[in-house]
């Protein structure tokens, strides 16, 4: 079972308590962080509702669990405040992607509803211009790592124990990166599509800031390499088969059509709500990161 949880919904709500194939989850997006990302709710064998508190911290949103009430950072899936303290709920994949990308590549996924129960001017930015260095609604009171703009859009990943960020702005010139090596090697994918839901009044009009995944490059049993496809429905073709592939690392067309590449843990931040977590990142592209060619 494929999920869809849309922008227009989530910039409301920012959690969404679901199960998928039987397993307990929620769903959860930060507008201030630009951070989309889901987590298993059960604990301990204790199945957990999260709401939001109203609270942030480095602007990023703290949920709290309706059994106990402890606070949980959605950065980081840890509980902050309250008897569970220090528990860390397990991170499931996620992507931010377009809803035309979400539908080639599973078109019998679904997608949530804006029949919530609840009015809400869905499809509408609360936040219009967020996306602006020079916005002035929310004060950052903390240092900015100068190392990039405050609000440039990076993936981020753990690579052999170390945090990894990759600027938008690099994927999308290179289309397809390669990172790590041997048994940690993946690949990183930039397409463009899927607009801002931060920019205007209006979530569909925004800019095009594109899409990512990260997957482990392998399908069918064999090791595969990628170059970028800017064509119709695909992101990129592998060089051994010539297959297509989708931002969602699905197999479009070609001999390997219908597989799908694992997909691994990641996240799509802001800068400065990353780096806020995890000062000691590494940049792709600066001194000390590094990837395979």
């Amino acid at each position: 079972m494929v999920r869809a949880y849309p922008l227009a919904i989530l910039i409301w709500h920012e959690i969404v308590n679901d199960m998928i194939g039987g397993v307990p989850v929620v769903v959860t997006f930060c507008p201030l962080c630009h951070a989309g990302l889901a987590f298993e709710r059960t604990l301990d064998g204790t199945v957990h509702e999260f709401g939001v508190t109203g609270n942030l911290r480095f602007l990023d949103l703290v949920m709290y669990d309706r059994q106990t009430e402890s606070w949980w950072q959605q950065a980081t899936g840890e509980a902050i405040v309250g008897e569970l303290t220090g528990s860390k709920l397990v991170f499931l994949p996620t992507q931010i992607v377009s809803i035309a990308d979400f539908g080639a590549a599973y078109p019998g996924g679904e997608v949530l509803s804006r029949d919530t129960g609840v009015e809400r001017p869905y499809g509408q930015n609360p936040y219009p211009g967020y996306d602006r260095a020079n916005y002035r609604g929310f004060k950052y009171a903390n240092e900015v790592d100068g190392r990039l703009a405050a609000k440039e859009r990076v993936v981020t990943l753990d690579l052999d124990g170390e945090p990894l960020a990759i600027p938008y702005a690099e994927l999308e010139v290179e289309g397809v990166i390669e990172v790590g090596s041997g048994p940690t090697l993946v690949i990183v994918v930039w397409r463009p599509g899927a607009t801002s839901a931060l920019e205007i009044d209006q979530i569909d009009r925004g800019r095009d800031v594109g899409a990512t995944g990260v997957f482990v490059p392998v399908a069918d049993g064999r090791r595969l390499t990628f170059r970028p496809a800017n064509a119709g429905d695909a992101a990129m073709t592998d060089k051994e088969t010539g297959s297509t592939w989708s931002v969602t690392g699905r197999a479009l067309t070609g001999p390997l059509a219908g597989n799908q590449l694992a997909p691994v843990l990641h996240g799509d931040f802001f800068w400065f709500a990353w780096a806020s977590f995890e000062p000691d990142t590494r940049i792709w592209g600066q001194a000390g990161a590094s990837a395979t060619p």
